[in-house]
């Protein structure tokens, strides 16, 4: 049975030439009626030993999402619980006349209103592709940011409006810690959805 997989695999690389891992899956799924994963080992063993050429090799989403918080794909989440953590220090480390430090504050200040609430929010709807379908990843990751503008325009007010008639006012303390809760709690709850998704398409 492993011959017959390995030689299904070097056969579909030789006629059909996949760009990629995951294109050779799919197509050796076809031909194949084993699971994924021992397709992946044979492709990967092929690999080793010379019989096939492969550019990248497919990378095993891992099962607990504590170990899935260590690898590259979650990269994301840690930039974006460090920028808003880091703007919520320079808030209220950083005096509003510190110049020239104050720009830092600005600059963060920006990205952690107009950006992060809504990247993290679209992120925790859509942990894996975008709502719209497009057909190269650069505008997929445009479409992000658009979006991400677009909601954080109107989460921001919202969360205002909420803080308004709540008894800490809409003040410089309760927004910044709210806008942080906001986001840590989205993007949680997206890597979370992304990690199931990876899981499960594995």
């Amino acid at each position: 049975m492993e011959q017959e997989t390995a030689q299904t695999i070097i056969k579909i690389v030789k006629e059909q030439k996949p760009e990629t891992v995951q294109q050779l899956i799919t197509l050796a799924k076809t031909k194949l009626n084993i699971p994924e994963n021992k397709i992946l080992n044979t492709i990967l063993q092929l690999q080793n030993e010379g019989k096939i050429k492969l550019a990248k090799p497919a990378r095993q989403t891992p099962q607990k999402l504590t170990v899935y918080l260590q690898t590259e794909d979650a990269r994301w989440y840690w930039i974006t619980i460090l920028l808003a953590t880091a703007t919520a220090i320079t808030a209220f480390t950083i005096p509003e006349n510190a110049f020239p430090l104050v720009y830092i504050r600005y600059a963060l200040g920006t990205i952690f209103v107009l950006c992060l609430p809504g990247y993290s929010f679209i992120k925790a709807l859509f942990p894996t592709e975008p709502p719209l379908k497009t057909q190269t990843k650069n505008l997929d990751t445009i479409e992000r940011i658009a979006l991400s503008l677009g909601l954080s325009l109107a989460l921001v007010p919202i969360v205002g409006l909420l803080l308004n008639y709540t008894p800490w006012g809409i003040r410089l303390t309760p927004i910044v810690l709210s806008l942080l809760a906001m986001t840590t709690v989205f993007a949680t709850i997206a890597v979370a959805r992304e990690h199931q998704a990876r899981t499960q398409a594995t």
